[in-house]
């Protein structure tokens, strides 16, 4: 799998991966694309933020964002925060996400990130496992706040 910066024109194949799941397939609107491109130029200006695809074949099949926040606490340590990790569903279980993960850890380290951090939804058990599988520990108990 070749993975990259995603460009504006992946935005489209991106949200199809974000609405290619149980939970996405309810927030998503990719008919709607607009809201995703002024969001997504938004990312692309912010040195903190990198989003990005995974091809196979020419084909975007994977995806991921990674954000750096700068932490004062933990004497000043740089933190990656994973977030909307997805992979084409016809694709899951061949490794694709364990690339794209190893990928993720392997920048994060570039960075020169202390930590990588991410949550999962409680409905995502599949993932918890892939997660765990990939050495990442369960840590905190998470809230929300819908504004």
């Amino acid at each position: 799998m070749n993975i990259r910066a995603a460009r504006r024109a992946d935005v489209p194949a991106v949200v199809a991966l974000y609405a290619d799941d149980m939970l996405g397939a309810v927030r998503e609107t990719p008919h709607a694309l607009d809201v995703y491109y002024a969001a997504f130029d938004a990312l692309d200006g912010d040195r903190n933020q990198e989003l990005v695809v995974g091809e196979v074949d020419g084909r975007i099949v994977a995806t991921l964002q990674l954000t750096f926040v700068q932490h004062l606490s933990h004497q000043g340590g740089k933190v990656a925060q994973v977030e909307a990790v997805r992979v084409a569903a016809l694709l899951r279980g061949r490794g694709l996400g364990a690339e794209l993960m190893r990928w993720a850890v392997e920048r994060a380290r570039a960075t020169g990130c202390v930590r990588m951090q991410l949550t999962s939804n409680k409905e995502r058990t599949d993932a918890h496992r892939f997660y765990e599988r990939l050495g990442f520990a369960r840590s905190h108990e998470g809230f929300k706040l819908s504004l």
